[in-house]
């Protein structure tokens, strides 16, 4: 650390927002950065020589017991974003450092990107774009669907899941939240998973990853779906079981699914789901607009600067 210094914040990754940046500045911090690849291996060495007392995650970084033991002078964890399903929350709270999330800043850019997935979809517009780059003109002889009317249904009923519910509602579709107890801002609600798929045209997935969540739609779950459904993805992608989404895709009993997130990312060159025209698929970036981007990074950089000052963060994003 540098005499001028007060603390120093570690980046993972080369770059981030100058505004948040100049949020650290302006509180004493110095600010270093990360270049890919990042292992748990380059994590710990990089923290133990920084002597960092805040890590900015980027991305889903291994943020491992073994990392946190390389960095005694860690004090908090603040996540560029919202998912911390590469953090060990256990050994984090042993070893007393915080764990902060930029709560809901991404969320209506999230909710924008689920619902152009859905749209797509319902339109199938991937499939008529290759067949006009290809020199078809079906015209008058295509038949598509309606967005307005089909049943959307959500789960994970936090701040994306809620933006998410209320721009399909606002086009006309039927909102259907998994909500265990209680209200649903005035969505209709099911306690019960298996009879929510049986309802739906469309499933969206808005719920965090965790030993609950991992797998929690499989064979089952999707055969369970309407024959003809679309499934959305922007949560994290091994909250599906792969291999029976794509064994659904391809017999037929899905007519699609938009996916923003995977179980390996970047997704491997080659990978069966980019050979099936029905699906839609963007690299993990849901939440990631200019707009968006400013207020995570501003969030993120905020609560830093307040962990440190001994202030407290906002409700929920201490975790």
């Amino acid at each position: 650390m540098t005499n001028a210094a007060k603390f120093n914040v570690l980046v993972t990754a080369e770059h981030w927002a100058p505004e948040a940046q100049a949020l650290v500045h302006a509180a004493g911090g110095q600010i270093h950065f990360m270049a890919e690849p990042i292992t748990e291996d380059s994590l710990a060495e990089r923290l133990g020589q920084t002597g960092a007392q805040a890590l900015v995650l980027r991305g889903s970084k291994p943020v491992t017991a073994r990392v946190l033991r390389a960095a005694p002078a860690l004090r908090i964890v603040a996540k560029n974003g919202a998912g911390v399903d590469s953090v060990d929350l256990q050994a984090a709270h042993a070893q007393g450092v915080a764990v902060a999330v930029a709560l809901a800043a991404n969320a209506p850019a999230v909710a924008e990107h689920a619902l152009a997935l859905m749209l797509a979809l319902v339109r199938q517009l991937p499939q008529l774009d290759a067949q006009v780059r290809a020199g078809g003109w079906a015209g008058s002889g295509w038949q598509g669907r309606d967005f307005r009317g089909s049943t959307v249904g959500i789960i994970g009923y936090g701040a994306i899941g809620r933006a998410t519910a209320q721009l399909a509602a606002a086009l006309g579709a039927k909102v259907l939240v998994l909500r265990p107890a209680g209200q649903a801002d005035g969505f209709a609600c099911e306690p019960e998973l298996h009879r929510l798929l049986a309802q739906v045209d469309i499933l969206s997935l808005h719920c965090p990853l965790s030993e609950r969540t991992r797998g929690l739609i499989g064979a089952r779950e999707l055969a369970l779906l309407r024959p003809g459904s679309l499934l959305v993805n922007t949560a994290r992608g091994p909250v599906v079981d792969e291999a029976a989404l794509l064994a659904a895709l391809q017999g037929g009993h899905l007519a699609g699914a938009g996916l923003d997130t995977f179980d390996s990312e970047p997704l491997p060159q080659g990978h069966p789901l980019t050979r099936l025209s029905q699906v839609l698929l963007t690299p993990h970036v849901a939440g990631v607009t200019r707009q968006a981007a400013l207020r995570v990074a501003t969030l993120t950089a905020a609560n830093i600067v307040d962990h440190l000052a001994g202030k407290p963060l906002p409700a929920g994003h201490l975790l």
